[in-house]
């Protein structure tokens, strides 16, 4: 999600820097347009004030290792950094038979403490935006289970949001300047596991994958209501059922 987020926040005339653990990919991180940072929170050695010196910190790295988080933290409260965007997951939240909204407790879990560190500061501002399971583009949910796996809970339900939605929702948050809140971020719809990854499948033709048969395993459904009222956010792929037809017939008009 880092590169079409850049992308789109240059496009709307911000000046971006792009952080990556890898000295390979800092070119490629020029060459969107960004200045390019080699930044890796288990390493933190280096200088990386220079990457700090900005207005807003997005925190998007997909890993959960508390101790690198919180030196990582007291690194931003050194900087000049005043507005902190930090990408969560709705995986924080337990699977407990019911929708859950902003204020369901959920469990200590390492990424729950990893929120609280921006959450409860006082140097900065942060928003937590909790992303459901990635989808679009590359991201095809029919790659999601290699054949032969047999996938589990085929009554649940699934939590899923398009890559362009994340995207809007970040810059809607940036643009409409709203901090000290915590937001779910997913599609309107919840179809069963069983429905959601037939589909899925079938739409890259694959065969019908193999479901464990039914048992009583815990579901969830996360609602977005609070994203839609405070962003006044209407989705560009509201129904998960559709998003790859609708993906295509987009992909066709723009080429047409």
């Amino acid at each position: 999600m880092g590169k079409p987020l850049a992308k789109r926040l240059i496009a709307d005339g911000y000046s971006v820097k792009g952080s990556t653990t890898s000295e390979e990919k800092l070119e490629v991180l020029q060459d969107l347009g960004m200045e390019a940072y080699q930044v890796n929170l288990n390493h933190l050695h280096k200088n990386i004030s220079y990457f700090l010196d900005s207005d807003i910190l997005i925190v998007a790295i997909p890993f959960k290792d508390v101790m690198a988080f919180q030196k990582f933290r007291l690194e931003v409260e050194k900087s000049p950094i005043k507005k902190v965007i930090f990408i969560s997951s709705t995986s924080v939240y337990e699977a407990t038979n019911q929708i859950l909204s902003e204020k369901t407790l959920h469990a200590r879990t390492d990424l729950a403490v990893i929120e609280d560190f921006f959450r409860n500061n006082s140097q900065f501002s942060a928003t937590i935006v909790r992303f459901s399971g990635l989808m679009g583009y590359e991201r095809k949910p029919g790659n999601f289970f290699p054949e032969g796996k047999i996938i589990p809970n085929p009554n649940g339900f699934v939590n899923m949001i398009h890559q362009d939605d994340c995207v809007q929702i970040i810059s809607r948050i940036i643009e409409k300047n709203i901090w000290n809140e915590t937001f779910n971020a997913c599609a309107d719809t919840h179809p069963t596991r069983r429905e959601f990854y037939t589909k899925a499948a079938a739409k890259i033709g694959r065969p019908t994958p193999e479901f464990q048969p039914q048992d009583d395993s815990a579901f969830k459904i996360v609602s977005n209501q609070k994203l839609k009222v405070f962003l006044d956010y209407t989705f560009k792929y509201p129904d998960v059922l559709q998003i790859e037809e609708e993906e295509d017939a987009r992909d066709h008009a723009s080429q047409g």
